[in-house]
Parts: C-alpha cells; structure tokens; sequence
C-alpha cells in the first residue's frame, strides 16, 4: 500500500516550515561562511530524530531508512548563498568588492551587509560610486553597472585606508547582504536568499512529515544539504555508492517565457547541462497527476544546479530537478506558499514511492530490468517505404564486386 494516496496524507506542517525558512533566513551563510547553517539545520533533523552525518567542509547527509537499503535515494538542497568579499581596502575610507557566486551588482545597490572580519562584524551599505543627486546630478542615472562601479560605505569613521586596517578590516573578508524576508498574509514570501533556504524548509518538512505520520519508505532515504552549489560544485561531494537516484530541490523561474507559476511545483525536464533523466522525471509528473499536486513542466537555460555537479563528478546516478516557483531569481526573490506546500508534498510523494527500477540497486547488471523509453509498438513507421536517393545505391559494377570478396 503506497501511503501518501491516502486521504488527506499529503498535509503538512506549514508552520513548521514557514518558521524553519524565517531562522534559516536569519542566518548569513555566503559560500565559505556556512558553519552556523549547517550547525542549526543538524540540529533541526535531530530533534526529528533523524540520524545524519557531516562532512569535512559541513555539508551533511541524513538517513530515512526504508525496507530496503537499495536501490537509495538522495533529495539534495544547498544552504549557501550569493555574496561578496572585500577586494581591496580604498584611499576614500570605502571597500571595494567582488562577489561570491554569479549576480549582478545592480541587485546589491543600495543594500544593507555586514562585514565579518578576523575579530567580529561591521555594518554597511553597497552603494554606487555616485551616489548623492546633490553632488553629482544626472550621473547617477548614466554610470554603468557592474561590480567595479560599487563600494561599501562602513558605519565606522573611516576615511581613509589605514583606518579601516585599523579597524580591523582586511582582504578577504566575507561579506552577507540582508534577506530582507517579508511574509504577505495573502501567502507571498519576498526575501533575498529563498535560493535555496525556501527549498531546505521544504525538506525538512516533508521529512517532519514522514516522521510525523509514521510512512514507510520502499527504501532508503537520504536528505542532503550541499554548502557549495552557488560556485558549481555542490553534491560533487557526500554522495556514495549506494545512491542511485538524486532529487535536487532548487528555485524555479517565473518569468517571460518560462512556464513556472509562482502557485505551483516545477518540474524542470532540461537546464544548461542537458535533459534530466527520463524515467525519474516522469516519474515525477506520474506522481504529481496522481497526488493532485499543483505543478508545471519547464526547461532553463541559464540554469544549473547540484544535479549537475553530482554527474561531472562522475556519479552514475539518475537525476531530477524540481523547484518553487519563484519570481527575480538571485535579487529580490519572490514566491507563494502555494508553491512551498506543492514541492513538499513532491517530496513527500516521491520518498514513499518505489524506486524507477530495481535494477539500479546495482552499479552493472544485464539488460535484465534495464528501462524502456520507446516500445518497438509505439514508434510511427511509414505505411510506404520511403525512397532512397540514387546516391546512396552507390555502383552496381562496385557492390557486386564487394560482395564477390565476401
């Protein structure tokens, strides 16, 4: 019996995850700067009595132990974000940044940030090398755009280079720009960083949801959260053997041309680093019809995620992509519970489902249990043989020959 068909199965604690994003928002964690997440998201799966492991560098992997040990699965989901890092100390008593990850500078103008230096946190505002109309006029509106063409003022009497060395400010320092969160009452989440935490509360929840209620799991279930996936590496790292299948839960774009709704799952088939397994990405509609489970289809192509960086690394593994929906990707992001709830219940879904094949329990095996794509009965073949160009028939004087010397 398959669980989540049950009435009502697929409910989850809202609450739960809607308090889990907020603290997850709370806390800064650019790439290299992510040990209090990783230390407050393992403490969130051991008071849901679920066993994990960490890594060297933090990311971790929790257990869900099914009936079955293999053919295991991973639902991946990163807890770093974007940010920056002080690039040189300036002669104005300002800092000059690079980022960390890939986001424009224009979505940093203005901003709020701290700076965490050798020996404690400085407050500070990204801000444009022109910035007072007082002073410069209609310059503000014609200067570029770009990291070069933005500096941060420090709340610290500064005006010069030796005084932010001697307020301990150095090269190299990371620095977190401000979420931001605002929760609507009408369900609409607005904050920086819901890629990828919106995602990692979603996890979790859908984990709580499997303590909570006790579903059995056809086999073994490993969340994963990565520490590295807004540079390109990601889930390279705390995959093993044992997992042939890997879900990565990551933001999807709403936007001109796209098919992802902000109220809805996406169920991205394609992204820059090519189609997404076959069968498990169809397993994963399969399970989003049956469920009634609010959801698109769409393809990105400036988009990748930790998937990819789990293949590159040389996993044989079957891969899927799904997300929230969500609006202004890497700025001021934007999504609906409706897409939340629709991706934990995904989750939910997909945990308590049978694996695409048992087959894949090991890593080589015969063509026995191997998948089918195209059933030989399903493809179209012409009524009338199609004609065959003259130039393919080659030299009658030739083909008989040949054929003598065989």
């Amino acid at each position: 019996m398959n669980e989540p068909r049950h009435p009502h199965a697929l409910e989850i604690d809202y609450a739960y995850l809607e308090e889990t994003l907020l603290q997850l928002l709370a806390i800064p964690s650019p790439v290299g700067l992510t040990d209090a997440v990783v230390r407050y998201t393992a403490g969130r799966f051991a008071a849901l009595g679920i066993p994990y492991e960490i890594t060297r560098r933090g990311a971790i992997r929790a257990t869900l132990k099914g009936r079955e040990s293999q053919p295991a699965r991973a639902v991946v989901a990163h807890l770093d974000t974007l940010g920056a890092m002080v690039k040189s100390l300036k002669a104005n008593g300002r800092l000059e940044i690079v980022p960390i990850g890939h986001w424009s500078a224009r979505f940093a103008e203005g901003s709020r940030l701290t700076i965490f230096t050798d020996s404690g946190q400085v407050r500070g505002t990204c801000l444009p090398l022109k910035t007072s109309g007082h002073a410069f006029g209609g310059e503000i509106d014609t200067q570029p755009v770009g990291w070069e063409h933005v500096e941060v003022r420090v709340d610290l009497p500064a005006e010069d280079r030796a005084a932010l060395e001697a307020a301990g400010l150095n090269v190299g320092d990371w620095i977190a720009f401000d979420p931001q969160p605002e929760i609507q009452p009408d369900g609409y989440i607005n904050s920086r960083y819901l890629d990828d935490k919106a995602a990692v509360a979603a996890l979790l929840t859908a984990c709580k949801a499997i303590r909570d209620r006790g579903f059995a799991l056809p086999v073994d279930v490993h969340p994963l959260l990565t520490i590295t996936e807004e540079i390109g590496s990601g889930a390279s790292a705390a995959l093993h053997g044992d997992i042939a299948e890997m879900v990565s839960l990551d933001i999807s774009i709403a936007a001109p041309g796209q098919n992802t709704s902000e109220h809805a799952a996406t169920i991205c088939m394609q992204d820059m680093s090519g189609p997404f397994d076959y069968h498990l990405t169809h397993k994963l509609i399969a399970l989003a019809k049956e469920q009634g489970i609010a959801h698109r289809r769409d393809i990105f192509r400036y988009y990748r995620s930790d998937s990819a960086a789990a293949v590159e690394a040389g996993n044989d593994i079957r891969t899927a992509l799904i997300g929230f929906g969500a609006d202004a990707s890497h700025a001021q992001e934007r999504t609906h519970r409706d897409a939340l709830v629709a991706l934990t219940q995904l989750v939910i879904a997909y945990m308590t489902s049978e694996p695409v094949a048992r087959r894949d329990c090991r890593s080589m095996g015969s063509l026995d249990g191997f998948t089918e794509q195209l059933c030989p009965g399903d493809m179209l073949v012409p009524s009338t043989p199609l004609p065959v160009p003259e130039s393919f028939l080659g030299d009658p004087v030739q083909q008989q020959t040949d054929s003598e010397r065989h």
